[in-house]
């Protein structure tokens, strides 16, 4: 898929709101220090789209920007990012549950991974509550240039293993915001997911 166009439809949504319109969404989460937001400019090729900050946590919104016209990809609020107050977090975790449900305009979710580490616990509960609510998941390996190739094989075949099968080797891309590193197969992927039946 080729980035055409790029529209920022705004920071918001609390539960109550509505979407900007009735395009598909896909939306993309991690874990508040996986370079979430690196990936999301290096897939759309703007340098500052999606807000980058040496803290983590700094995403506090939910993100909408509209792709060539055709579907929103949707910047969560990065998870996990434990030196912010707990009532913080709850809040936070809230609002992205009550965005994940019930949306019938959610069409995928690109949960995106750090290649040079196991799963954590929040991971793996992410991925199951993306499975329990039958949400499609693409995998996203990030920071794949800080591994040397052998490295990243054993890996990224350690993390699909621990999976335990709950995802195919087909949904799960290695990738690099830095060198764009499966940049091109992560966008064929969430065109595939947002293309209408029997058009992928």
């Amino acid at each position: 898929m080729k980035i055409n166009a790029i529209e920022p439809a705004g920071a918001f949504w609390q539960p109550g709101d509505k979407f900007p319109d009735d395009l598909p969404q896909i939306a993309f989460a991690g874990r508040s220090n996986v370079g979430k937001s690196s990936l999301i400019n290096r897939l759309l090729g703007r340098r500052k789209l999606a807000p980058i900050s040496s803290s983590p946590g700094k995403t506090r919104k939910i993100h909408f920007f509209k792709i060539n016209g055709a579907f929103y990809l949707v910047d969560l609020p990065g998870y996990g990012f434990t030196r912010l107050p707990l009532k913080v977090r709850d809040k936070w975790r809230a609002l992205v549950e009550s965005y994940l449900e019930g949306n019938k305009d959610l069409r995928g979710v690109v949960n995106l991974i750090d290649i040079r580490h196991e799963l954590s616990d929040l991971d793996r509960q992410m991925l199951l509550y993306l499975g329990e609510k039958g949400i499609p998941t693409l995998i996203a390996l990030t920071k794949a240039d800080k591994l040397g190739y052998a490295r990243r094989r054993r890996m990224a075949g350690s993390i699909i293993e621990e999976l335990g099968g709950s995802v195919t080797l087909d949904q799960v891309v290695v990738t690099s915001a830095r060198t764009g590193e499966g940049c091109d197969s992560l966008l064929d992927a969430v065109a595939d997911l947002v293309a209408p039946p029997g058009k992928s």
